[in-house]
């Protein structure tokens, strides 16, 4: 009998070892994928790390031959580009609690009550994001000089989160339903309110959702470029510096500025990947 348990367990063990022809396949797309999305950023960081004669050979070596730190330098000590680089931060983080703060509770709304035009609520948060921002552009501008608010980096918060806000509602409310409303009950038995059970229950358990609606709103606000540019003159945010430098820029400038404009969204987006593989339910190992 040992013998026979043996046996299939050691069967088990060789199917398990044996993938799918189908799940090769759809490892094969992704690291394709993910080959053709990160080449530019290579090629980015390529230029970036060369000496500033070699950024012009032809053909360019895909290996680096050597590493130079010349154009980086450059780029951090060009007169403007630290307190835009900080503005940047501040606006992306000033984004993503707006979002949050306000879509939330919205999301909860949508989660947990029904309410005559819920549906139609839901398709117009949709339709917001296909408004072209060149049409609010000057109405905002305007608006923002009314209130003292233009060329601040509140402005351009404020512009960010509204951007953003519709995804984090749909997030955050297809997160929370997901919860089970016998949990809240159980709290409110226990003599917690309702708040205090949305507080103590609700969220702890929506943490990994969450985590991606704060992803999403923190990468859409750091790479978000017309609106920092319409809204701001001195006081603009990296994006917005970039571009206003780019015809009299040197080519090593621009290389850099695109490498030290990716750095920061990847360094949040690696804190953040425990949060988000929970949320889509694979692991983080």
């Amino acid at each position: 009998m040992t013998t026979a348990v043996a046996t299939r367990t050691a069967t088990a063990a060789r199917g398990r070892r044996r993938v799918e022809p189908g799940r090769l396949l759809l490892y094969g797309c992704a690291i394709l994928v993910t080959l053709f999305m990160l080449t530019p950023v290579y090629l980015i960081a390529l230029a970036a790390l060369s000496p500033a004669q070699a950024i012009f050979d032809y053909p360019h070596p895909l290996i680096p031959t050597g590493i130079s730190l010349d154009n980086i330098q450059f780029f951090l000590t060009f007169q403007g580009i630290v307190p835009a680089l900080v503005r940047s931060l501040i606006v992306g983080g000033l984004t993503v609690v707006l979002s949050l703060l306000l879509g939330c509770p919205a999301g909860y709304a949508l989660a947990r009550y029904w309410f005559r035009g819920k549906d139609l609520l839901q398709l117009m948060l949709v339709n917001v994001r296909a408004i072209p921002m060149v049409i609010i552009a000057v109405p905002l501008l305007v608006t923002f000089i009314e209130l003292n608010l233009d060329d601040s980096v509140i402005s351009v918060a404020l512009v960010h989160a509204a951007i953003t806000l519709p995804l984090t509602i749909l997030i955050s409310a297809s997160v929370f339903v997901r919860v089970p409303a016998e949990l809240e009950e159980a709290a409110m038995s226990l003599g917690a309110g309702r708040l205090g059970a949305v507080l103590r229950v609700v969220l702890p358990n929506s943490v990994p959702g969450l985590a991606t609606a704060a992803l999403f709103a923190f990468v859409t606000s750091w790479n978000e470029v017309f609106v920092a540019v319409i809204l701001t003159l001195r006081n603009t945010t990296l994006p917005a510096a970039l571009v206003q430098q780019l015809q009299e820029s040197p080519v090593g400038f621009r290389f850099a500025g695109g490498l030290c404009l990716t750095i920061p969204a990847f360094v949040f987006i690696f804190f953040m990947r425990p949060y988000l593989f929970n949320a889509f339910g694979v692991g983080g190992r």
